[in-house]
């Protein structure tokens, strides 16, 4: 049979981890022989973790990838590897192995470096110079890397121009809200443009503020999907590519498109050949390839799974084992709390209520019952004591001055003293519980409730954490109270407060943040769109002089098009106003 056996190892690396990413690669190369593979595929940068970023720069940190490298070879017997790792000193590149019979057969270097949002290649790697193909059984397979296959072009239509039966893509890329569902029409018209099929393997886990999602993917050269990796877990799955059915799908193809790319896309191609049949039809034959097509994660599910797989990742490979967080009965602190005990368990999750005289007794009360339906370690420790010495402290410096927003930010920094506190003595991670809607505008308080080492929502709009909260009390018995979700939010730090005081609603206020923030809309096109002119006014002059809060902000799960920090970059000190 014309056929080749494709494995996708989708892995959650860690960056710098040499010891521990060879070891789920050498474990993952070994499954995928003893499923009868021919090849195995590894995600871009799997060796060393993604991104490594200004490791980059290390030549000590080049060596101990090239060293790791080596380590794989003799796992490569009786079948191919393609791991992506760093290649060179000096001038990198973000490169792919193919390791076969014990040894490196030859490298692919990556051509399209992204340079925008998250992205910094330009500043880390040298371009590819020319499209990659490798020869394995006789078969011609295109090799390329993440950002590669995102353009319409080159290299692919080189590598097909050059006879390629396969293009297989080794990928690192990062999960956001939508990402999911425009990789796969972009790979599946790849794959229908250039009658080709298509294989694409995903990282998987957190690291820092991104999330891969897994989710890795093979289509045939109908554009079908045919195999599926799972969402926001490790994998590993096998395929086969059916090479008779391709070569009659392009014999049967009157459209010429094959001959055309041969004329659009005469450029040269780095190639070479592994040699060699493809794995022994006995090998084979021991194993059954099943059709792997797991149910995708879509909607609040994938969000949800996305947030709980970034806070569990972050907490565990810094080294944490228990996390602690302010919690006030509130919606974001309530939310924070359980995605904690989903991502680490009840056992390694500390709540802290610290009611003050502004405090209801519907959150004070909410807040225990919160804790008590999680089963987490609860304290409560008032900060009314605290705060009253503050009050005489400071007494004779604000006297003849009305109480003001600065009042409300000492009750914030108390609280978040004592988390800090709480984190230093015991060694537990603080999280802090603000949302993305909250941190576009200000409304939150440096050193208070903004302190902590992570921050999980910070990429989580307002709206967005009320669908959170219904769709994991929906999972299954009702987690968060309902009067909880139900409650008009409030900061309580004065009589009577509630948000509404100072924000628009929060429907309105992330349309416009989704807007300005995501989307770069002028002022004219917002209110173009039905929003109120004095409305969108006032809150992006708060977005825009809040930039120095932001900074100074813990790291958190980026969720949308455009987070705070390296996706959205912006000045602190500027004096131009829309």
């Amino acid at each position: 049979m014309n056929r080749m056996r494709l494995a996708l190892a989708q892995i959650n690396s860690t960056v710098g981890d040499f010891d521990g990413n060879v070891g789920k690669i050498i474990d993952r190369i070994e499954a995928a022989a003893g499923l009868g593979a021919d090849l195995v595929a590894f995600p871009e940068l799997a060796l060393t973790g993604y991104p490594p970023e200004d490791l980059t720069f290390n030549p000590d940190f080049i060596r101990a990838n090239g060293e790791a490298l080596e380590r794989l070879f003799p796992a490569t017997r009786d079948i191919v590897a393609v791991v992506g790792f760093l290649d060179g000193i000096g001038q990198v590149r973000n490169a792919a192995a193919v390791i076969a019979g014990g040894r490196l057969a030859g490298v692919c270097h990556k051509m399209r470096l992204p340079n925008y949002g998250v992205f910094d290649e330009f500043r880390y790697y040298s371009a590819g110079e020319r499209p990659t193909v490798f020869v394995l059984g006789g078969k011609i397979i295109g090799l390329n890397i993440c950002e590669d296959i995102w353009y319409p072009d080159e290299p692919i239509g080189t590598q097909v121009a050059a006879g390629a039966s396969l293009i297989l893509n080794i990928s690192s890329s990062p999960y956001r809200v939508g990402r999911t569902v425009a990789r796969e029409e972009m790979l599946a018209l790849r794959a229908r443009d250039y009658l080709v099929p298509v294989a694409l393997v995903n990282m998987v886990g957190g690291q820092d503020e991104l999330v891969f999602d897994g989710n890795s993917l093979v289509y045939n050269e109908y554009g079908d999907l045919v195999a599926r990796g799972s969402s926001m877990e490790e994998d590993l799955f096998v395929t086969e590519i059916d090479f008779d059915e391709l070569q009659r799908s392009r014999e049967s193809d009157g459209s010429g498109r094959l001959m055309d790319m041969v004329d659009r896309h005469p450029g040269p191609v780095h190639c070479f050949s592994l040699g060699g049949p493809l794995a022994d039809e006995d090998r084979r034959s021991r194993v059954t390839v099943e059709r792997h097509l797991p149910e995708p994660l879509a909607g609040p599910d994938e969000a949800y799974a996305a947030l709980v797989l970034g806070l569990g990742d972050y907490v565990r490979k810094n080294g944490f084992e228990k996390v602690v967080l302010g919690l006030s009965g509130g919606i974001d602190s309530s939310l924070t709390a359980v995605l904690a005990v989903d991502a680490l368990g009840a056992e390694n999750v500390v709540g802290v209520s610290m009611p003050s005289r502004y405090t209801s007794e519907g959150t004070r009360g909410d807040a225990g019952e919160l804790a008590g339906r999680l089963g987490i370690d609860f304290r409560e420790i008032p900060i009314e004591p605290i705060y009253e010495s503050y009050l005489k402290t400071l007494a004779p410096e604000f006297e003849g001055r009305e109480p003001d927003v600065t009042e409300e930010n000492i009750q914030a920094r108390i609280r978040g003293n004592i988390v800090m506190a709480l984190s230093n003595k015991f060694g537990w991670m603080a999280l802090s519980t603000g949302n993305k809607s909250e941190g576009s505008v200000g409304y939150c308080t440096l050193y208070g409730d903004m302190a902590g080492g992570f921050s999980v929502l910070k990429d989580v709009p307002k709206t967005m954490v009320y669908e959170l909260c219904r769709h994991r009390n929906s999972l299954g018995g009702e987690v968060i109270p309902a009067s909880v979700i139900e409650r008009e939010p409030s900061a309580e730090l004065a009589p009577d407060q509630k948000d509404s005081d100072s924000l628009p609603p929060y429907d309105i206020l992330d349309d416009i943040i989704e807007q300005y923030v995501e989307h770069d809309r002028s002022i004219h096109e917002m209110v173009a769109s039905g929003l109120e002119e004095e409305t969108v006014r006032r809150v992006l002059a708060m977005i825009d002089r809040n930039e120095y809060k932001r900074r100074q902000a813990p790291p958190g799960i980026k969720m949308t098009s455009r987070a705070f920090g390296k996706d959205r970059r912006f000045p602190i000190t500027n004096r131009f106003r829309p």
